[in-house]
């Protein structure tokens, strides 16, 4: 709802132009005929010489009177004039002008007082609307600058611990340390998991640079649940196996049950999940349990480890880009803080929602919804 406005400024204007204008005007007419028409031809015929000197004296002074009374009544009137427009004018376009040079300056902490009702308030107004998004834009700016650099940072670190892994195990083999084929299996099984590790890292910053431009790419397909996660299992079981993480899973839905999804990003779900729980396993011989229940018209997924578990009061916050429960332990760990957000970003988009349970010292349960497909059956006419 708009406030009411006092008199607007083209309004005082035209009003004082025009008081500069009849004023004197009127003063002049009253004035004429107050003096001018008294006479007429045969009061004129009867003054004497002396008389109509005497008159055109008098009309002389009283038309210099009239004279000085029409500057007086000027020089008061564009005083006027000029005082209102230093004040409602001049004054606020400089306050305004001063404004604007602090945020040129990159100062968004300059506020106008405003207790102005007309078009000026109006303007102070969107001025300080104005400040206040430029200064949220800018202080998220430098919060997604600080966020970005502490993702190079990490990304960084956990690449260069796999890199000098591996580069260190296979010295180990061209220089024949791993001279039994148990030493040689243990050497070829951590490779791969440094090797898997960095592809992680990478699909990760691949799939965050898609989140930020809004242009992951997506390719859906109707899967049949039980077929796709039976081989996600059986892939990520080897991965797991090699750790020392033992992997059970359970299947309740029929065997016919379909949802529509990208194969390719519902595994990044799933596997940035399960890198989670790894990496805050806490201890040597690990449990993730994979279940997925029917829950009528959706399939929901649970994705359960043994581990160190999540504080309460970090649980609502784990899905935020990088938003890391300990700091201290996380840089010992790595990881990019974002591998949750992603899952998160992605399940949305399939029009699915995720949350997480968790108790500390007992493990921590992620869950996904996503709608099951139904064909549907279009009317034949007979």
């Amino acid at each position: 709802m708009k406030r009411k406005l006092r008199m607007e400024l083209k309004t005082k204007m035209t009003v004082l132009f025009l008081v500069m204008i009849l004023v004197p005007m009127i003063f002049v007419i009253l004035a004429f005929f107050s003096f001018g028409y008294h006479e007429n031809i045969d009061v004129l015929r009867e003054l004497t010489k002396e008389d109509i000197m005497l008159g055109a004296m008098i009309n002389k002074r009283f038309m210099r009177y009239l004279i000085i009374a029409m500057m007086i009544i000027l020089v008061m009137t564009s005083g006027l004039i000029t005082a209102w427009i230093n004040k409602d004018i001049y004054r606020p376009l400089k306050e305004l002008s001063t404004a604007m040079q602090h945020i040129a300056e990159g100062d968004f902490e300059f506020r106008m007082t405003n207790m102005r009702q007309d078009e000026m308030g109006l303007l102070f107004e969107n001025y300080e609307q104005m400040r206040l998004q430029l200064k949220e834009n800018e202080e998220e700016k430098e919060q997604n600058e600080k966020k970005s650099k502490e993702l190079v940072s990490n990304i960084s670190h956990d690449l260069k611990t796999p890199i000098t892994s591996i580069k260190g195990y296979v010295e180990g083999i061209m220089d024949g340390v791993a001279d039994t084929p148990e030493k040689m299996d243990k050497y070829i099984k951590t490779i791969y998991n440094k090797a898997n590790d960095m592809d992680r890292l990478i699909n990760e910053l691949t799939t965050y640079s898609g989140i930020d431009s809004n242009k992951i790419p997506y390719h859906f397909h109707i899967l049949n649940i039980s077929d796709y996660f039976s081989d996600c299992v059986e892939e990520v079981g080897l991965d797991l196996e090699s750790r020392n993480i033992s992997l059970i899973f359970t299947n309740l839905v029929s065997a016919d049950t379909c949802v529509v999804a990208d194969p390719e990003q519902l595994k990044k779900v799933i596997n940035n999940i399960i890198s989670n729980s790894v990496k805050y396993m806490g201890h040597d011989k690990g449990v993730i349990d994979i279940r997925i229940l029917d829950e009528g018209e959706s399939v929901k997924v649970e994705i359960e480890d043994d581990g160190k578990g999540i504080a309460a009061k970090d649980i609502g916050n784990i899905f935020e880009r990088f938003y890391r429960t300990d700091s201290s332990r996380n840089s010992l760990q790595g990881g990019s803080g974002i591998g949750l957000s992603i899952v998160k970003k992605i399940i949305e988009d399939h029009g699915g929602y995720v949350w997480a349970t968790s108790r500390v010292g007992e493990g921590t349960c992620m869950h996904f919804v996503l709608r099951k497909y139904t064909e549907k059956k279009e009317d034949v006419i007979i």
